[in-house]
């Protein structure tokens, strides 16, 4: 056995060698290993929906795992992210003697690091190429901080994840970082809180060329969500491409460069 450190400074013993058996709570981290090494994902949430013909056994969700369903799976590992897992549950699932690891993502750097040290040194899996891909495409130059100049062309967005309240993403989130180095703007980067609750009216009147409405966590539809703005357009988009990160960041690189050349339409 051999002992791996994860970000919060947790511990699990995990096997020699390449790790077998995997539990995933969370969904983007699930597409992650199921297009790496599909047969040793033996477990993942029921929001884990990429990809399409993942077949294995569901543990609930992200914030409410069956821990029963997820130790008669008997892991090697579960892994789990600070953003989207509770800690009382990873308590829990170690205090019954199941390993689990750690990560903390709060930008695409942190996205990065969590992925290739996740596959590379706590599975032993080593890189895949889609890896490589994501790697290359966004391992660039940090972007200006918040409220320091940019160049006038740069597209601003606002990003709904929630309403009645009306939530949006703000800083010190991947989502926010995914966009700035793709070259788009979030008018809540700079926002005191890094989901903040606003006034609808405020948030119409932000100063967004374009409100982006993902279909997850809140499910934006064409009759649920553009109909509420009256001075900014809005596009959907799936959430699965601001809020993912593994494969879907190659994605996201095609939906942002839509948008920066101004191929990005809005819904009206």
């Amino acid at each position: 056995m051999r002992a791996v450190r994860d970000d919060l400074g947790g511990v699990a013993e995990v096997p020699d060698g390449p790790v077998e058996r995997v539990v995933s709570l969370v969904p983007s981290l699930t597409e992650a290993l199921a297009r790496t090494r599909p047969g040793a994902l033996v477990g993942a949430t029921d929001w884990c929906t990429h990809p399409a013909d993942l077949d294995v056994p569901r543990v609930r969700g992200t914030k409410n795992p069956d821990r029963a369903a997820v130790a008669a799976l008997e892991p090697d590992l579960v892994v789990c992210v600070q953003e989207e897992n509770r800690e009382l549950d990873v308590q829990r699932l170690r205090a019954a003697g199941i390993p689990v690891w750690v990560g903390v993502v709060e930008s695409v750097d942190d996205a990065l690091r969590v992925l290739r040290r996740l596959l590379v040194e706590v599975l032993g899996w080593g890189a895949p190429e889609w890896l490589t891909q994501v790697e290359h495409r966004w391992a660039g130059p940090r972007p200006a901080p918040p409220g320091e100049e940019r160049p006038p062309s740069r597209p601003r967005v606002a990003v709904p994840v929630w309403r009645d309240p009306w939530m949006v993403v703000g800083p010190r989130t991947f989502t926010t970082d995914l966009l700035a180095r793709g070259g788009v703007d979030n008018v809540y980067a700079s926002a005191p809180e890094r989901y903040p609750r606003v006034d609808l009216a405020d948030l119409d009147a932000a100063g967004a060329d374009v409100a982006l409405l993902p279909d997850e966590p809140y499910v934006f539809t064409p009759d649920d969500g553009p109909e509420a703005f009256a001075r900014t357009p809005t596009r959907l988009v799936s959430g699965r491409l601001l809020t993912w990160y593994g494969p879907a960041m190659l994605e996201a690189a095609d939906l942002l460069d839509a948008l920066t050349a101004g191929r990005g339409h809005p819904s009206r």
